[in-house]
């Protein structure tokens, strides 16, 4: 699969870009590709799956999705137009006392 974006160099093998480096636009360190994510009926990348994040970036470190629209350049590494300015953790719906009180009842 040849991939190629404007401003962006030509890759033979989309699995090029798995080992790179990720940079926001302000120049900070993401992390590094780990996998990407691919629509197989569209034979198109969806996007990179970015492993041992920035902690000022992305909260606990955890491994996020950036979808491919996001990339501004790639080349020795890959460059973002986008990146928001802090990802959080997901905070359960539903307070902890109301769970309690629902298993208590069950």
């Amino acid at each position: 699969m040849r991939i190629q974006r404007p401003g962006c160099i030509m890759l033979e093998e989309a699995s090029e870009l798995i080992g790179l480096q990720v940079y926001t636009n302000k120049g900070i360190y993401l992390g590094t590709v780990n996998n990407l994510v691919v629509d197989l009926d569209e034979s198109k990348i969806q996007g990179l799956f970015i492993s041992e994040t920035n902690p000022l970036l992305v909260e606990n470190s955890k491994a996020v999705n950036v979808p491919y629209r996001w990339i501004g350049s790639v080349g020795d590494i890959i460059l973002l137009k986008y990146f928001p300015k802090k990802v959080a953790l997901k905070k359960s719906s539903a307070p902890k006392k109301e769970l309690k009180g629902q298993i208590e009842s069950i």
